[in-house]
């Protein structure tokens, strides 16, 4: 009877400690899977664990336009799963009442790696992130107390939460949770360059004469293996005189900052254009020609790297483009756990039926 009491001490703890990390019973806690030659992601996963429910209700979340004021907006508007989560028919993202945003929707890849998010680092936990857009009126326009009453309201998310958190009772801080865990397992990590990388392919003459010229021109900002540094640059754009965009600026309020964007990743670069945070360039040639063909804008704070100017031919531009295309990640675009739920789908053709 003594050996029973304490199993049943043990798993009383066990609970509250699940309960304590937002892990509700009879979930399935998964690993973020990653190339062993990374380094450790910089969220905190201690704190709130992957588990494959809490994953699965955040992508539900993250294709519902019951987020948006109006119920036309989702996430997945702006942040398409096959063009490496971003938008790619407009220079800048829209939102309710055909409005138009103030900057291009940055892609969603490997978010657990990064320290800062939006263009100009206002958010510094992914956690937070989705209430920049929810309560943007340029974007969804929402506030996050009647997100909550309109799920609560709804016939499916209460029971869902429940399953997940262990109450019908939805708070903001387990809608957040969720939908930055669905967010962190957009990994991406196999695409040509890795390949090589783990000696399962090799580049073309062509395609390794762009990561010679990547690496002595481009590798300063955008490192390997994650291709950025998630850190902030001036990369000598004129200011958009209708935009009058001065990034980080913005924020801080400090001359140190001005134009400074945060470093994108060019993982799956082939597929998310128009590039820069105003979406001005529409292909690679013409990005790449910024940086080579006396483009660049002096400033003060422009990064020490431009200030002399990048010479390349056009041969060597075209050869820095095809590396850049070893980058795409075919498998990622393609996975269906990053995909609109199909299940969502068939749930609203059996209410239809209804």
């Amino acid at each position: 009877m003594v050996q029973h009491n304490k199993i049943y001490i043990v798993y009383f703890i066990f609970s509250i400690l699940l309960l304590a990390f937002g892990i509700h019973k009879n979930q399935e806690v998964v690993t973020l899977t990653y190339p062993s030659h990374w380094v450790s992601p910089k969220y905190d996963f201690e704190a709130n664990p992957l588990t494959k429910e809490k994953i699965e209700l955040g992508r539900r979340l993250f294709y519902d336009p019951i987020l948006s004021r109006d119920n036309t907006i989702s996430c997945s508007s702006c942040h398409l799963s096959y063009t490496a989560f971003t938008h790619t028919d407009h220079a800048l993202s829209h939102g309710i009442n055909d409005s138009i945003g103030f900057r291009n929707s940055p892609v969603l890849i490997n978010l657990a790696w990064n320290k800062h998010f939006m263009w100009d680092g206002a958010i510094h936990n992914i956690e937070l992130q989705a209430l920049a857009p929810i309560h943007d009126d340029a974007e969804m326009g929402e506030d996050l107390n009647n997100i909550i009453r309109k799920l609560e309201a709804s016939s499916t998310y209460p029971d869902l939460f429940a399953k997940v958190f262990g109450e019908r009772k939805i708070t903001g801080e387990h809608l957040l949770k969720a939908m930055a865990q669905f967010q962190l397992s957009l990994v991406s990590s196999n695409s040509k360059y890795d390949k090589v990388m783990a000696k399962q392919d090799s580049f073309t003459v062509q395609e390794a004469n762009g990561y010679q010229i990547f690496q002595q021109h481009c590798n300063s900002c955008h490192q390997e293996p994650l291709f950025t540094t998630g850190d902030f640059a001036n990369n000598g754009l004129t200011v958009d005189s209708l935009l009058m965009d001065f990034g980080r600026y913005r924020i801080t309020k400090q001359g140190k900052d001005s134009l400074m964007f945060k470093i994108p990743t060019l993982r799956n670069i082939k597929y998310s254009s128009p590039y820069m945070h105003d979406g001005r360039f529409k292909s690679l040639y013409q990005t790449v020609s910024h940086y080579t063909d006396g483009g660049i804008q002096e400033s003060p704070t422009l990064a020490a790297e431009l200030r002399k100017g990048i010479q390349l031919s056009n041969h060597e531009k075209v050869d820095l483009v095809a590396f850049l295309l070893t980058l795409s990640d075919k498998d990622f675009l393609s996975n269906p756990d990053f995909a609109y739920p199909r299940y969502v789908l068939q749930e609203k053709k059996d209410k239809i039926k209804q």
